[in-house]
């Protein structure tokens, strides 16, 4: 069976890869459906919330709209699992949780630990950070949760030459291998030309390139980041993989014209199927992996993130973006990811 679109992947090891959807587990496919207004969310006051960076801070920086809090996910023909932050950490007690990724792994990082700050409010905590990582423990439990930042994966070196992404290497993934459970995610860097991009050169087996095809480039850094996994991660470390975060800068791929943007968007896309279609490299994430040898989750959150125009911070960020339609507003959209996650994990019949 392959991977289907929408749905929630459990990759297990036997004899070969099993590859099972949400409907085998739950009689219900997870990620297909609509979002619809709940009075009762959101799940926690931002403001309450001391871990969001004002990047992601939208009604700090003045966005007065609040219906876009208010959008639950329903999936058809069933409910997703309400978020139990207190039992999320004692299932996660005693472990070392690590997103792993660029800012859009940040976003559902400190989205997570909102929803848990909600739930136990007066829990002891302590922090660390440094430039690539940031860790919060939560003493009362001893779980920690932590977020690597890593734009591709794979890396980029400093040499005479100028600075190298190196598609065929992971050097940091030795600090990742600390982890109980690591979630990945790439793709947002990957596009990035001129001053917004942070390499000279890159560099593919033996051979160095001025440029060359990104999305090929994608490919082969995330075919590099299947194999570390087969070769280093060990079979107790739980995986999942972060679906590609859509953007909506042009209009018509929501039908609307081609000059709006996310900027004054406070509903979602109201329709069974997103206008413009899957995001290419979706289908890329699929592919790739379908050959990975270890249990993973595919948390495929595109398409609902695709229904979700209205979720971007836009002109409301404390990170001074003109027209930030690539992050999202928290409390917001990643919070259903998080109870996405969470789900799984009440699904893992491993």
């Amino acid at each position: 069976m392959g991977i289907g679109f929408g749905s929630l992947l459990l990759l297990c090891l036997s004899h070969s890869v099993l590859r099972v959807t949400a409907d085998a587990i739950s009689g219900c496919n997870l990620y297909t459906g609509n979002w619809v207004v709940d009075q009762s969310y959101p799940l926690y006051d931002s403001n309450s919330c001391p871990f969001i960076r004002p990047e992601f801070d939208c009604i700090k920086y003045g966005r007065t709209d609040k219906l876009y809090l208010k959008y639950k996910w329903k999936p058809s023909g069933c409910e997703v699992p309400r978020f139990d932050g207190v039992d999320l950490l004692k299932k996660w007690s005693g472990k070392k949780v690590m997103f792993v990724g660029d800012s859009l792994s940040l976003d559902q990082y400190e989205s997570l630990l909102c929803m848990i700050n909600a739930a136990v409010p007066n829990a002891r905590t302590s922090s660390t950070r440094t430039d690539v990582l940031t860790i919060v423990r939560f003493e009362d439990y001893n779980v920690s949760l932590m977020y690597y930042l890593s734009h591709y994966l794979v890396d980029i070196v400093s040499a005479p030459m100028g600075r190298i992404l190196k598609l065929n290497s992971i050097q940091a993934g030795h600090t990742w291998l600390n982890a109980d459970v690591l979630i990945f995610n790439t793709w947002h860097w990957w596009p990035r030309t001129g001053s917004a991009q942070p390499w000279d050169y890159i560099q593919d087996g033996q051979q160095f390139f001025k440029d060359m095809d990104r999305t090929a480039a994608f490919t082969k850094g995330l075919q590099t980041w299947v194999k570390w996994v087969d070769s280093s991660v060990p079979l107790t470390t739980k995986l999942y993989y972060q679906g590609v975060s859509p953007i909506h800068y042009h209009g018509q791929d929501w039908g609307a014209s081609a000059t709006r943007t996310c900027i004054g968007e406070t509903q979602p896309v109201n329709t069974s199927s997103y206008p413009a279609g899957p995001v290419p490299q979706e289908a890329i994430v699929k592919n790739i992996l379908s050959s990975i040898s270890k249990p993973i989750y595919l948390l495929d959150v595109t398409f609902l993130s695709q229904l979700r125009k209205d979720g971007h911070p836009s002109k409301y960020s404390g990170a001074k973006f003109d027209n930030d339609c690539t992050h999202w507003c928290l409390a917001g959209v990643p919070d259903t990811w998080n109870q996405l996650l969470y789900a799984s994990m009440l699904q893992d019949v491993r």
